[in-house]
């Protein structure tokens, strides 16, 4: 019965710890390249296409904030279920971000837009209630200096 208490008290603080949606974390240096990253709409609304199919529409804008040039070189996303626990991540590099038709190149205080609809089979719907995810840029500046930007984001039965 002590074990079963003790697992318990270590599961429920983990299962209530998802990050609030539209948090932001971005890594920057002073005096170089800096980016900002914003998904809309938040939280991103998965619309039934028929059955269990489902696609889930979102924008993302990737702004230079720092003032030097930035190319992206990484866009990850990955999906949590309720607790953190991890249930689906994507990666793109740069060459698979140019093959999709998008620029990876962002000039200073410039701005990049991104249009994603991913489909996916969602046979559980219970789980729009506890999904969440996190949507990753990261990049490189004219200094050849690291900066990467992470945005938490919910998903929604529309």
């Amino acid at each position: 019965m002590r074990w079963l208490a003790f697992i318990a008290l270590l599961v429920v603080p983990i299962a209530c710890a998802t990050r609030q949606p539209g948090t932001t974390k971005s890594k920057t240096t002073r005096g170089h390249g800096a980016i900002e990253l914003t998904v809309t709409p938040s939280p991103v609304l998965a619309n039934n296409t028929g059955g269990s199919g489902y696609e889930f529409p979102l924008d993302v804008v990737v702004k230079e904030t720092g003032g030097h040039p930035v190319t992206i070189d990484r866009v990850t996303a990955n999906v949590y279920a309720g607790g953190g626990i991890s249930v689906a991540s994507e990666s793109y590099d740069a060459p698979k971000i140019q093959s999709l038709g998008f620029a990876t190149s962002i000039p200073a205080k410039g701005e990049l837009h991104y249009h994603f609809n991913p489909k996916k089979d969602i046979t559980d719907t219970s789980v729009f209630s506890s999904v969440y995810g996190d949507v990753r840029v990261e990049a490189i500046d004219d200094n050849g200096s690291r900066v990467s930007s992470t945005t938490t984001i919910t998903v929604r039965k529309k």
